[in-house]
C-alpha cells in the first residue's frame, strides 16, 4: 500500500538547514525531502489487544507541517522513532479485531485518540500520568513493547493514518455515531485537542479570553467554549482576514487583525499601558485567560505582557526555543500551563475522555466541523497539500485532508 512516511539522518538535517531556508521545497521534494511516498505492506495487528481500520480520511496537522520542515525542538526526538507514516487526525472502518477486544467490531465507523501510553505498551502498573487520566502525557513514550513514539504518526512500528490501513490499540478506538459523515470523524482529534486545553484553564461569563492564532485549533477553542454555553468575552488575534473572519462566525466578540495585540488590549479589556526604559509597554489589568496556539518568543512575551494579576496562559502553540522577560510573571502572579493533547475529566460525577465529549459536541451539532474542511486531496497529491498549509490564506484554507474513499 502507499504511504506517506517521514525520515531523517543527522547529516540530512544540517543539510536542510542551510538549503531548505534558501528553497523550502527542499523539505518535502527531491533528494534531501524528509517526506517521500512509499510503498510498505498492509500491517498486521501487534497483538490481540488490537484492531486494523481502514483508512477513510486523514487530516494534515500543523505539527506535521513543523515536522517535515524541521522546525520541532530536538528535545522531543527521544519519543519519535523513523521512518514513521504520518497522520493522527483520522477516521475509517474497523476490518479486522484482535481476540481479546470486546465492544468493537468489524464494521464500525471510528476514529482514534493516537497516544500510545502504557495501555498500547503493553506496561503494567501505569504510569502515574496515565492512572491520572492523562495518557497524552504518559511517561513511558520511549518503554515498552513499541518503539519511541508518542503518538501513531510518530512511531515507526504503528503507521499514522496518511495509508490505507492502520492498526490501533482497543483503548484508542471510538466508534462514530452514523449522524457524523468522515470529514467530522476526521475532526475529532484537533477538537479534542481544543476542549482539552479549554477544560485546563475553563473561563466564566465574568473572563475576558484571548486566542492568540485563528487558524484550525484557534477557531476550535472559541467553539469549545460557546459549546460548554460560556458567554464570556473572547478575542482572537490573527493576521489573516480570512481565517479572522470564521473565529467571529464561531462566536468571537473581537477581532486583533493588525497585530497590535497590547494597544488593543487597552481598549477591549480597561487595562493600563506602562512603558519601560526600553522595550515593549507592560500592562496592568487585561485579560484573565490567554490560550497561545502560535508559542513563539513573540507571542509568548505579549501574552505576558497583556495578561492581567493572576491571569492564566495556557500555551498550545509548539516553537522553537524562546527567550522569556519573566517580569510580568512574578508582577502579576500568572500562571503559564503547558496543554497536550487530552485525557480523562469528570462530567456529571462521570468519568469521560475528552473525545467522547466531542463526539457528543459533534453528534448535538454545537460545533461545525464539517465546514472547517477545506481542501481534500488525494495521497499522491501531498506536495500541493502541503504547499497550500504553507499558504492557507492564499487558499482560503482551513483544514486539508487525505481522501482514501
Amino acid at each position: 500500500m502507499k504511504a506517506l512516511q517521514f525520515s531523517v539522518s543527522v547529516p540530512q538535517f544540517a543539510a536542510l538547514k542551510v538549503l531548505g531556508s534558501i528553497r523550502r521545497r527542499l523539505y518535502y521534494g527531491g533528494p534531501l525531502a524528509t517526506i517521500r511516498l512509499v510503498d510498505i505492506p498492509e500491517p498486521a495487528l501487534p497483538s490481540s489487544d488490537w484492531v486494523k481500520i481502514r483508512t477513510f480520511m486523514c487530516g494534515f496537522c500543523g505539527s506535521d507541517v513543523n515536522l517535515i520542515l524541521l522546525r520541532d525542538s530536538p528535545t522531543a526526538t527521544p519519543f519519535t522513532s523513523f521512518p514513521c507514516t504520518l497522520g493522527h487526525e483520522l477516521c475509517g472502518e474497523v476490518i479486522e479485531v484482535g481476540s481479546s477486544v470486546d465492544g468493537i467490531g468489524i464494521g464500525d465507523v471510528v476514529t482514534i485518540a493516537p497516544n500510545l501510553s502504557c495501555s498500547a505498551r503493553g506496561i503494567e502498573p501505569e504510569c502515574s500520568s496515565c492512572r491520572m487520566g492523562r495518557p497524552g502525557n504518559c511517561e513511558n513514550f520511549a518503554e515498552g513493547a513499541l518503539s519511541p513514539g508518542m503518538f501513531a504518526g510518530i512511531c515507526r512500528d504503528i503507521g499514522g493514518g496518511f495509508a490505507s490501513y492502520v492498526v490501533a490499540h482497543k483503548d484508542q478506538v471510538y466508534r462514530l455515531p452514523e449522524e457524523l459523515s468522515p470529514r467530522e470523524g476526521a475532526m475529532i482529534e484537533p477538537f479534542a485537542c481544543a476542549l482539552q486545553a479549554v477544560l485546563d484553564n475553563m473561563p466564566d461569563k465574568e473572563d475576558r479570553v484571548l486566542i492568540i492564532g485563528g487558524g484550525v485549533i484557534g477557531s476550535l477553542i472559541v467553539q469549545s467554549i460557546r459549546a460548554f454555553d460560556i458567554n464570556c468575552s473572547i478575542t482572537v488575534a490573527e493576521p489573516s482576514q480570512f481565517h479572522a473572519e470564521l473565529t467571529s462566525g464561531a462566536g468571537a466578540d473581537h477581532l486583533i487583525t493588525d497585530g497590535d495585540i497590547l494597544h488593543r488590549t487597552e481598549g477591549i479589556t480597561g487595562a493600563r499601558a506602562y512603558k519601560p526604559m526600553l522595550g515593549r509597554d507592560i500592562l496592568m489589568g487585561g485579560f484573565s485567560k490567554i490560550f497561545d496556539v502560535v508559542g513563539s518568543a513573540d507571542t509568548l512575551n505579549i501574552s505576558m505582557r497583556a495578561l492581567r494579576t493572576g491571569g492564566v496562559l495556557s500555551v498550545m502553540g509548539i516553537g522553537r526555543d524562546v527567550k522569556l522577560d519573566l517580569t510580568p510573571l512574578w508582577l502579576k502572579l500568572q500562571t503559564i500551563k503547558g496543554v497536550y493533547i487530552y485525557g480523562y475529566t469528570d462530567v456529571n460525577n462521570e468519568r469521560k475522555h475528552v473525545f467522547e465529549m466531542a463526539i457528543d459536541f459533534a453528534k448535538q451539532k454545537k460545533v461545525a466541523l464539517e465546514s472547517m474542511v477545506t481542501h481534500t486531496f488525494r495521497i499522491e497529491d501531498y506536495k500541493e497539500m502541503i504547499e497550500v498549509n504553507l499558504n492557507k490564506p492564499k487558499h482560503k484554507a482551513v483544514k486539508t485532508v487525505v481522501s482514501f474513499t
